[in-house]
Parts: structure tokens; C-alpha cells; sequence
């Protein structure tokens, strides 16, 4: 089964930037949707954006014009790059297979000055 292993999170301030990896293994993502969500202290888990298998990305609301993802099939790996970060970013961020019912452990994204 595929195995999920996101990273590059951490602190920053607002207005700050990072990008998330999430790195595939066991298994090839290349023709699978793939999901980003995200999980704030205390709030409900949330889901944040979407790439097709083609490249056609989707994003709540909240994050259109600051995030973008994107995938390397090469590298069997899909980014959230987010910009502009605000405090009410500040979340555990997980990659998901769409279709499956497969997730990362996630990675924390705290923004705080």
C-alpha cells in the first residue's frame, strides 16, 4: 500500500512563506488525484486543495492566491506551496489519496509573530 510522508513545516510569522512536500512510496501517484487538508487546534479536520492526475489544481476559498499545489511525478511527490500565511493557517497539514482512504501522519505549520 502506498505509504505518505509529508514535510517542510514549521514556524514562521505572517506574511511568511513555506512549502510541503509530500513524498509517496510503495506505490506510484502519478495517475491519482491527490488531496491536501488541514487540521487546526480545535477545529474540525478541513480539506484545503486538490491536483488531478493532469495537473488541474482546485483550492478553498480561504487559500485562492496564496497556495498552489503541485505535483513531480518523477519524484512521485505532491507540494502545497502557501504564501502569504496568515495565523489562521497555523494547522497539522495532511496529504491524501483522493480516491483511497489513505493519509500521511502530517506536518504542523504554526504562523505565528
Amino acid at each position: 500500500q502506498v505509504q505518505l510522508v509529508e514535510s517542510g513545516g514549521g514556524l514562521v510569522q505572517p506574511g511568511e512563506s513555506l512549502r510541503l512536500s509530500c513524498a509517496a512510496s510503495e506505490g506510484d501517484i502519478a495517475v491519482y488525484p491527490m488531496d491536501w487538508y488541514r487540521q487546526a487546534p480545535g477545529k474540525e479536520r478541513e480539506w484545503v486543495a486538490l491536483i488531478l492526475s493532469g495537473g488541474n489544481t482546485l483550492y478553498t476559498n480561504s487559500v485562492k492566491g496564496r497556495f498552489a499545489v503541485s505535483r513531480d511525478n518523477a519524484k512521485n511527490t505532491v507540494y502545497l506551496g502557501m504564501n502569504n500565511l496568515t495565523v489562521e493557517d497555523t494547522a497539522v497539514y495532511y496529504c491524501k489519496m483522493h480516491s483511497m482512504d489513505v493519509w500521511g501522519k502530517g506536518t504542523l505549520v504554526t504562523v505565528s509573530s
